[in-house]
């Protein structure tokens, strides 16, 4: 369940210099941000941010920027990236911004992003609601208006049920499947290298398997 209404979580946004609270003001000028021309990655639902700083603390030579729509999950965030600032480690190639999902090509030009992240997003089980899953084809329409031609998408779920329909959506959509996997901790290939989420690592020791694609336009 998401944590919401923590008193001063707005207050601790909008204060905060590791978010990012004009991002349309940003739309094609996100490198100069980043004082650099490395390629630019996100993460849509970033929860607590850990997946996401682990992978920006891996790869300085990439920039990260993770979504959040809920004022007191990103507050989480905040917090542990200034426990990690706290301890000397200093990641200046992330940043927040607070948004729903749904505005990414408000912000984003063409071939801007090079990779996206889904981790463990809300299933969104009814029928009626599949529109608002972040693998539906109406998000892939919009994903496919801010990658690049090389770009890809990263999901990672434990629910069977929206993974099935990821893998379904995505066909329909004319993407491409460049692997998958219904038990990404038990495939030697794909889970190399893999970056756990807080999630994650919950479902896993509760024993649910974990699914895995990546796809391309």
């Amino acid at each position: 369940m998401r944590l919401r209404n923590i008193p001063g979580a707005k207050d601790a946004i909008s204060e905060s210099s590791y978010v990012i609270h004009n991002p349309v003001d940003q739309k094609g000028h996100w490198k100069e941000l980043f004082e650099n021309t490395n390629p630019i990655h996100i993460e849509v639902g970033m929860g607590k941010g850990r997946f996401l700083m682990d992978l920006a603390k891996q790869n300085p030579q990439i920039n990260y920027i993770g979504f959040e729509m809920y004022d007191s999950v990103l507050l989480r965030a905040l917090q542990k990236m200034e426990e990690r600032e706290n301890k000397g480690t200093h990641l200046p190639n992330v940043f927040f911004v607070r948004m729903d999902a749904r505005e990414l090509p408000l912000i984003f030009t063409t071939q801007e992003i090079e990779k996206i992240y889904l981790n463990f997003s809300d299933p969104w089980p009814k029928e009626r609601h599949a529109k608002r899953r972040l693998t539906s084809r109406q998000f892939l329409k919009r994903y496919d208006e801010i990658l690049s031609r090389q770009g890809t998408i990263e999901f990672k779920t434990d629910n069977k049920d929206l993974f099935d329909f990821s893998l379904e959506e995505i066909k329909e959509a004319g993407w491409k499947l460049l692997a998958w996997t219904y038990d990404l901790h038990h495939n030697e290939q794909m889970n190399n290298g893999n970056i756990m989420t807080e999630y994650e690592e919950k479902f896993s020791l509760a024993g649910n398997p974990i699914c895995k694609l990546i796809a391309s336009r």
